[in-house]
């Protein structure tokens, strides 16, 4: 009797009072009802995970701000106004939630058709890129295509073009999965076609980041583990002949190992010795915001790739402590609905949203390991906070296909269809 009143409310909706709903679950091991002991919220989307990802975006803006204010000081920078980053950052979050809100309503069985067809399209994209007079250089990169209002990169586009294609190709593969010349040849395949491209900008780290998505999503679609370290091993191996047949390359890891020798600490180990010293400066509490004293022109690429630096100098170990902790938290919410989403036998969708962490959560890694000097620099900005128009953008568009992953997820335990 009690379980026909529960119902009755239900469909009363703003009539009754809100009851508790009884639904049946997946949780990778046998279907279990949740009670009231063990509630699900029937919202939308993940809201703590919207509050974390736009506390990252506005933190990033202003500290963005923070590092490029004094950039018109420079003559190289002169005709620029102290705002002009921030301008176009915010100019960047702008257009990143419009393209994000639009994203969150294509459904996964959507992205998956698309996949294919996105993966052409980036390769094209990295193509034209190379192209004299269509792609803009840069300190000897060719890795932007310029649209007026923005510069557009390619590889970040790339990124998430091959995670879902990835995540497409492991449910076509899924029978054949052990199996490695139909699962993972084809797949290497493709990645070295994307890799020669990047490498031709060149962008090493972007292909680094691609590498290990790619990979990320084949191990946790159940390739063979023999497979996947033989993989690793290659892929290793890969690596390690690019660094050593550059020289370039070479003098970096070198000053890397030594960054406050006389040679590496004026010429390759200049940024990492300079963002030491911010970290440095900033000791527990910081100095204050604005304060920072490497961000006037003393540490190259303050407000891209090393602005965990300013954020160490002005805001201290607890303000980086805080960065760590708020990506910690992301990517282990992102891989935990990707989890949810296959154990619904949604593999898909899970694989993606999964992918989406090893993305982001990489990415943050590695950034954070090149400014505290625990790895070697590498050009690789920090997802969501970092200046750079197309990765903020590639980045929201990733968190909103997260999003609809969960919305997804609720719709379909409360018994809806998607």
């Amino acid at each position: 009797m009690s379980l026909w009143i529960e119902r009755l409310r239900g469909g009363l909706g703003s009539w009754g009072p809100a009851a508790s709903p009884v639904l049946p679950v997946r949780t990778g091991t046998p279907r279990r009802m949740l009670g009231p002991q063990s509630p699900v919220r029937l919202l939308g989307f993940d809201q703590a995970l919207v509050f974390v990802a736009m506390t990252l975006l506005l933190w990033g803006l202003v500290m963005v701000y923070s590092a490029s204010v004094a950039m018109p000081d420079n003559p190289r920078f002169a005709r620029m106004e102290s705002t002009h980053y921030l301008i176009r950052h915010g100019f960047s979050l702008l257009v990143g939630l419009v393209v994000a809100v639009l994203a969150f309503q294509v459904p996964m069985s959507t992205w998956e058709k698309l996949a294919p067809w996105l993966f052409i399209a980036a390769l094209a994209l990295l193509v034209i890129v190379l192209v004299p007079f269509i792609g803009r250089e840069v300190n000897g990169a060719r890795r932007w295509i310029p649209l007026g209002f923005l510069n557009f990169q390619p590889s970040e586009l790339a990124k998430f073009a091959v995670l879902i294609y990835a995540a497409d190709y492991m449910v076509r593969k899924m029978e054949v999965k052990e199996r490695f010349f139909r699962a993972v040849l084809p797949m290497g395949a493709a990645l070295a076609v994307v890799g020669s491209l990047l490498l031709a900008e060149p962008d090493m780290g972007a292909f680094l980041v691609i590498v290990v998505i790619a990979m990320g999503i084949l191990f946790l679609g159940g390739v063979n583990a023999r497979m996947f370290f033989f993989m690793v091993a290659i892929v290793t191996l890969a690596f390690a002949i690019m660094i050593w047949s550059s020289e370039w390359r070479r003098e970096r890891i070198f000053a890397y190992l030594d960054p406050w020798s006389p040679d590496n600490a004026l010429r390759k180990g200049y940024q990492l010795s300079h963002a030491l010293i911010a970290f440095g400066r900033g000791e527990f509490t910081g100095v204050g915001l604005g304060g920072s004293i490497e961000k006037l022109h003393w540490l190259p690429e303050a407000h891209t790739d090393f602005l965990l630096a300013v954020i160490g100098e002005e805001l201290g170990l607890v303000g980086v402590l805080l960065v760590i902790s708020l990506f910690l938290w992301m990517t282990r919410r992102i891989m935990h609905i990707g989890r949810q989403a296959i154990a619904m036998d949604r593999l898909f969708a899970g694989l993606v949203a999964q992918g989406v962490g090893v993305w982001i959560g990489f990415q943050a890694l590695i950034n954070v390991g090149v400014n505290l000097g625990a790895l070697p620099t590498k050009g690789l900005t920090l997802p969501l906070m970092s200046y750079g128009g197309s990765a903020i953008m590639l980045n929201l568009l990733a968190l909103a296909v997260v999003l609809r992953v969960d919305h997804e997820n609720r719709v379909l335990m409360r018994g809806g269809r998607t």
